[in-house]
C-alpha cells in the first residue's frame, strides 16, 4: 500500500515523525509536508507563484519532501509528481490541536485530508488535543489503529474521515464515537492591544466552546474524553433545498448602465496593455 503523510504543523512537527512511524506498519509512507506551519489556512492553493520544493534528509537517508505551499498544494504536488504511483490512501496529521466543530472549516488539516479525496482517495485527517507535554506517539499508535479498522469496514470507493483525540483518551482503555460535526458558532470573540507604538490590534481568542445540549456532536463527545471519528463530505451543494429553487422564476435582468451614478461611484480603473 502506498501512503501519502502530509500536515498542516510543517515537516518538523513531532505529530508527523510520529504518525510516519506507525503507518509504516501498513505500506510505504511518503512524506510530503509545508515548509513551514500552515495552521488555519483552510483550502487555500498556490497558483501566483512559483511551489518549491526541497528534500528532507534523516541522517543519510530521504525522509521526505518539504512545500513552500500549504497542506493542500502538499496532496497536489505529491500525487501528480512525486509518489511513485497513485496513493491508496492519504492521511494528513498529527495535528498538534483539535479539529473538531466549525474549526474543520479552517483546518489545513483537514484541507488536506480533503484534497486527497478529490482525487478518489479514502483520506483520513487526525488530530490531537493541544497539550504542552502532547503524546504523539501514542496518538499516532491509536490513530493507526482505527485506520485499520476504517479500511477494513468502510464500504467500497474512497471515504473522507476526520479523526480527534482529547488528551484524556491517551490513558486508559479509549472509547471511539461516531458522531456528526458540531457547527455551533464560538470563538468569535477578539481582545483588543496596543503595540508599543501606541497602535490598537486585535488578537483572536481561542475561548472553548458553550456549554452544548442536544444530539451527541464530535465536540460533546470529546469533551466526555471520547476519541471522535466523524465522516466528512465535501460536496456543499444543499440538496434539501436545491429542487424548491428550480420552481423559481428566475430572470437575468442587465440594469442599464447610468453614467452618472457610475461616476459617483468614483473612477473606472483599466489597464493597457504594454506597447
Amino acid at each position: 500500500m502506498i501512503i501519502l503523510l502530509t500536515n498542516d504543523d510543517g515537516i518538523h512537527a513531532p505529530g508527523l515523525a510520529a504518525l510516519k512511524r506507525q503507518l509504516g506498519r501498513l505500506g510505504d509512507v511518503y512524506v510530503v509536508a509545508p515548509a513551514t506551519e500552515q495552521s488555519g489556512v483552510g483550502h487555500s492553493i498556490t497558483y501566483l507563484t512559483p511551489l518549491i520544493l526541497k528534500e528532507v534528509y534523516a541522517g543519510q537517508q530521504q525522509w521526505g519532501w518539504a512545500v513552500e505551499g500549504s497542506p493542500a498544494d502538499c496532496v497536489k504536488i505529491a500525487i501528480s509528481e512525486l509518489c511513485p504511483a497513485r496513493p491508496d490512501l492519504v492521511v494528513s496529521g498529527i495535528n498538534g490541536g483539535l479539529n473538531a466543530g466549525i474549526n474543520v472549516l479552517y483546518s489545513g488539516t483537514v484541507a488536506a485530508a480533503i484534497e486527497g479525496a478529490f482525487y478518489g482517495i479514502t483520506s483520513v485527517a487526525v488530530s490531537l488535543e493541544y497539550s504542552e507535554q502532547a503524546r504523539f506517539d501514542r496518538a499516532a499508535g491509536l490513530a493507526v489503529s482505527i485506520i485499520e479498522q476504517i479500511l477494513q469496514s468502510k464500504g467500497a470507493g474512497p471515504q473522507l474521515y476526520n479523526i480527534n483525540i482529547p488528551t484524556a483518551a491517551l490513558s486508559g482503555t479509549p472509547e471511539i464515537r461516531v458522531v456528526p460535526m458540531d457547527v455551533t458558532l464560538y470563538g468569535e470573540d477578539y481582545e483588543e492591544r496596543t503595540d508599543p507604538f501606541g497602535r490598537v490590534y486585535y488578537w483572536a481568542t481561542a475561548y472553548p466552546p458553550p456549554a452544548l445540549k442536544g444530539a451527541e456532536t464530535d465536540l460533546s463527545a470529546i469533551k466526555q474524553g471520547y476519541v471522535t471519528l466523524t465522516p466528512l463530505d465535501f460536496n456543499m451543494t444543499k440538496r434539501s433545498l436545491l429542487e424548491e429553487m428550480k420552481s423559481w422564476s428566475l430572470r437575468a435582468d442587465v440594469p442599464v448602465e447610468d453614467d452618472e451614478a457610475l461616476a459617483a461611484v468614483g473612477p473606472a480603473f483599466r489597464t493597457r496593455p504594454k506597447r
